[in-house]
């Protein structure tokens, strides 16, 4: 009696994109589409604006001549922060000689301008730190987020967890657009990311789940492309309506119908199977089968009834209290050593990826079109990953991506100033290779765990990576001490990435691995062939 169940080939007689792919996939893509705009919405929620010193001695005057007699320059311009001491017993008509220019002193209150922005909503002038901190706050929340919705989904099942998270995201979003104070925006920020954004990883793994090995990649490719989309497509709202509030609404209010997806998108096979529940699976890989007008064979279904009949034998033996598959895993050193190394690589990863997208709307130009410029030369690369990861397998592309990121960042702290052309290619560059190195990870993750803790675990290593995406708000800060310092961190932090690959196991063409003894093998394989 046969009972082994190898579900890549009956995925492989089913055919990578057929009906039933296609259908689920549109599905699944609605939430990565959203998650493109929910991972970078504070850029444009709390920009850096335009204001000055409220001069309240001049104020009521009809012109603002007295401007330069009241403020100081920093660099040829006027300053932000500072303001000259008002002469006592003058004429009040703000002339030179009213103001003593060897005194400066802080401003007490602040004019700002037209452009909108959370910093001017609750008068963060100066105060860079707070404005900083938003997006600090946001990819905190991940802390928790990534470990919960993981537990959740491999407990209670994938869809569950896609359509709970993105609930949480829907509510908390739009409540964070009607925040009366700082301190209530940066509670829902934290919130609405710590209850919301595992629906992205989510919706990541039953993709990954839905098709067999020679399907990853251009699934993930097309994950990308559309997450990339919802990134640009934040940029052009935000540039569009001019209200950070308004932008919220409209990007978070569609997250809401996601919570139908309890009833209309169909669980993992994998899961499934992983929970024991073969009935249930047979009968969306039937369903599955009919959708693609594909027949599957007895033979290739026999192993799930097989077990069936095997379970219904143990249903009278007493219970057996078992250890949890998390706990297994994490008692296996090549498990344990694997998810470390898997986690720096995340952390390199989102601290260069969102390092380098939140310092782009300082570049010169345009910071809505810079934004979609960086965020557009992610398609290319993830074309680019499409085509080369299957063909030189996952290590080499890993490690050849982290160098040559490095190597391009490093560079900006050597290029003349004035240079903005030749900065814009480097700075674009390597977003280009950080991108490719970030698709790959994803990619490689989800293919070195167990299904059993697959996601449990592509959870920890993404919750410890958002340390990066944590500290990459803060990086803009490093450039007030000196100019190409975000530069160099994110360079160093691209080459230790690079040695570390070296350390991993390749698994270009390689199944899925189910049990914890399937996973240890790669490493194994690996070292049987040294």
């Amino acid at each position: 009696m046969s009972t082994d169940i190898n579900l890549d080939d009956i995925l492989q007689k089913l055919g990578p994109f057929g009906r039933y792919n296609i259908v689920n996939y549109a599905l699944l893509l609605f939430p990565i589409y959203l998650a493109g705009m929910y991972g970078s919405v504070f850029v444009f929620e709390a920009p850096d604006i335009s204001y000055r010193c409220q001069i309240s001695e001049c104020e009521n005057l009809n012109h603002s001549n007295w401007l330069e007699n009241a403020i100081p320059k920093d660099d040829g311009v006027l300053s932000k922060c500072k303001r000259f001491k008002f002469r006592d017993n003058v004429t009040n008509v703000c002339h030179k000689n009213d103001f003593d220019t060897s005194i400066v002193e802080e401003c007490s209150a602040y004019v700002y301008s037209e452009e909108d922005s959370a910093v001017k909503d609750f008068d963060l002038a100066c105060v860079n730190w707070k404005r900083t901190i938003v997006g600090t706050v946001h990819n905190a929340g991940l802390f928790i987020s990534l470990p919960l919705t993981g537990i959740i989904s491999d407990k209670f099942g994938r869809k569950l967890a896609l359509s709970v998270a993105s609930l949480m995201n829907g509510i908390f979003g739009v409540l964070r657009s009607f925040s009366t104070s700082y301190i209530m925006m940066l509670v829902l920020e934290f919130l609405e990311a710590a209850l919301g954004a595992g629906a992205y990883s989510t919706a990541f793994v039953i993709a990954m789940e839905l098709v067999g090995p020679k399907g990853r990649v251009f699934g993930n490719t097309i994950i990308n492309v559309l997450y990339v989309f919802g990134l640009m497509t934040l940029s052009g709202l935000s540039w569009w309506l001019q209200s950070w509030r308004i932008v919220i609404r409209v990007i978070y209010a569609p997250a809401i119908l996601v919570i139908s997806y309890i009833w209309i998108l169909n669980e993992s096979v994998r899961w499934l199977i992983s929970k024991e529940r073969r009935t249930e699976a047979v009968e969306i890989l039937k369903k599955a089968a009919k959708m693609n007008k594909v027949k599957l064979s007895e033979d290739l279904l026999a192993p799930f009834y097989n077990l069936e009949v095997l379970n219904k034998k143990n249903e009278d033996e007493p219970p057996k209290k078992e250890e949890s598959n998390f706990s297994k895993a994490i008692k296996s050193s090549i498990i344990r050593q694997r998810a470390a190394v898997c986690s720096f690589l995340w952390i390199t990863c989102t601290f260069v990826y969102y390092g380098l997208s939140i310092n782009s709307v300082s570049l010169a130009g345009n910071k809505y079109l810079n934004f979609m410029l960086v965020a557009f030369v992610e398609i290319p690369a993830n074309f680019v990953c499409l085509l080369i990861l299957d063909r030189f397998g996952r290590k080499k592309v890993l490690s050849s991506m982290y160098l040559l990121s490095a190597f391009l960042c490093i560079s900006l702290s050597f290029l003349p100033k004035g240079q903005k052309w030749l900065a814009l290619v480097l700075y674009l560059s390597g977003k280009f290779s950080i991108t490719v190195a970030y698709s790959s990870v994803y990619i490689y993750v989800s293919e070195v765990f167990p299904t059993s803790v697959r996601q449990s675990l592509l959870a920890v290593c993404s919750s410890l990576g958002r340390v990066g995406s944590t500290l990459a708000p803060l990086t803009p800060l490093l450039a007030l001490y000196y100019e190409n310092l975000p530069a160099i961190f994110f360079g160093s932090m691209a080459l230790i990435a690079c040695l570390l690959v070296l350390t991993l196991p390749e698994t270009i063409n390689m199944p899925l691995p189910d049990t914890i003894e399937d996973a240890e093998r790669i490493s194994r394989r690996k070292k049987e062939e040294v």
